[in-house]
């Protein structure tokens, strides 16, 4: 593994000297818009390991994506390479379909101090609820970026992230395609977590759970999405969506497409620059809350 090589995966070419809030800044914004959130390998027939050697030839050398996972650990050893004081957490996603947290931790996160000073840095979650800059680890204080405004409140030792949601704009010839789903509340709950340092073979079970669980989200949507410059795309099944935040004052622009078969794997090569080794069986079971949601 060689820590230019993954620079060149990110297009990523500036100094990067100092182990800095700046140069952190500016590589993970690399990383999520260079390398998609994805589950394909799932639907491809393909295992998934949580093995850091996997992980990088998958996503460096075969310039595919992964899962929170893959992508947040690949992103721990490259900043850990560069000397950043860097540590592993977990932590329980929000589910809005049960209205709760998760009871099991079911996410990777990452903590890097800067001059004492605490960062969440998260690659992994995907979609609009993507962070693009490492948030503060404060609670109480409003982080505005541009998917939105982020917030931490702290409660006991356990720390809960939430993000303030704009509304949408959905052109006329999308909204066929967008199924009509509940308004879910300004404030969307992401996960909560705690500062307990976790080792990667905390998570082995995990990884294998997911990929075998029938009652898991990932097993009933194939989902690839990637952040750009000015927003999200993100491909769930045959559905493509592609969200331009604020597109006018705190609206943003949502454009949806349905895509047909042979559509789908030319549009990972053509919008995702994934190309895969395996045929994909696209999937994505209808759940009331997540397109909307996404």
């Amino acid at each position: 593994m060689n820590i230019q090589e993954y620079f060149g995966r990110i297009s990523y070419n500036k100094p990067h000297k100092d182990a800095d809030l700046q140069t952190l800044t500016a590589i993970f914004q690399h990383h999520i818009q260079s390398i998609p959130f994805e589950n394909l390998s799932m639907h491809c027939g393909e295992p998934i390991e949580l093995d850091l050697q996997a992980i990088y030839n998958k996503i460096v050398r075969k310039k595919r994506g992964g899962w929170c996972l893959e992508t947040n650990y690949l992103l721990f050893w490259a900043l850990q390479e560069l000397g950043y004081d860097i540590c592993i957490l977990g932590a329980n996603s929000y589910e809005p379909a049960e209205k709760g947290y998760d009871a099991q931790i079911n996410h990777i996160l990452l903590k890097v101090v800067i001059k004492g000073e605490p960062y969440i840095v998260d690659a992994g979650f995907g979609g609009a609820y993507q962070m693009w800059q490492p948030l503060m680890l404060i609670s109480g204080k409003d982080q505005p970026q541009a998917p939105g405004i982020f917030r931490f409140t702290e409660d006991n030792g356990t720390w809960y992230l939430e993000k303030v949601k704009r509304k949408h704009y959905i052109p006329e010839h999308s909204k066929n395609d967008f199924p009509h789903t509940p308004e879910l509340g300004n404030i969307r709950k992401i996960h909560k977590f705690t500062l307990e340092p976790r080792h990667i073979d905390d998570f082995q079970e995990l990884n294998a759970y997911l990929q075998v669980s029938p009652d898991n989200l990932l097993r009933k949507k194939s989902i690839c999405s990637l952040q750009t410059t000015s927003g999200v795309l993100a491909l769930v099944g045959w559905t493509l969506t592609e969200m331009k935040y604020n597109y006018t004052e705190d609206m943003d622009l949502v454009n949806i497409t349905t895509l047909e078969d042979e559509e789908v794997e030319k549009t990972l090569k053509d919008k995702f620059s994934i190309e895969l080794e395996n045929k994909l069986v696209p999937v994505n079971v209808v759940l009331p809350f997540y397109t909307k949601d996404l």
